[in-house]
């Protein structure tokens, strides 16, 4: 269910730099309303509800690192979105110095910044789109 939820504003981001230019702006207000009236607010929710460290018990599951990798994105598109949601912030620091997922986070690792516009040509030639 969360990673349902997370699904939903992930693709919102990724389909971004698809998005004609004249409709840029508006995508992005969507996402921002969207992120922190209806996603962010349900995540700190459920975090402060159960008062754990994680979204489902208290173990680590691939929903807390999807979700991670979420506000990392959120924030390549405003990172002031996160600003009025502590317990998200924690759950992003406290899985981000887990030593694997610090690894991947280090500059030249797998990660992979926002796609610019000279990628998007490159992609769009090679499928054909």
């Amino acid at each position: 269910m969360y990673i349902e939820g997370m699904t939903d504003l992930n693709e919102m981001i990724l389909l971004l730099p698809l998005t004609p230019p004249d409709q840029k702006d508006a995508k992005v207000a969507l996402i921002k309303e969207r992120t922190t009236n209806r996603y962010f607010p349900a995540f700190e929710k459920v975090l402060k509800s159960h008062g754990q460290d994680y979204l489902v018990g208290n173990r680590l599951s691939r929903a807390d690192i999807q979700l991670v990798e979420l506000l990392y994105e959120v924030e390549e598109v405003d990172p002031s979105l996160i600003a009025n949601f502590p317990l998200l912030k924690a759950l992003k620091t406290r899985i981000s110095n887990l030593p694997a997922v610090k690894k991947f986070l280090q500059p030249g690792s797998q990660r992979k910044p926002p796609i610019d516009a000279k990628k998007l040509e490159e992609a769009k030639k090679i499928f054909k789109f």
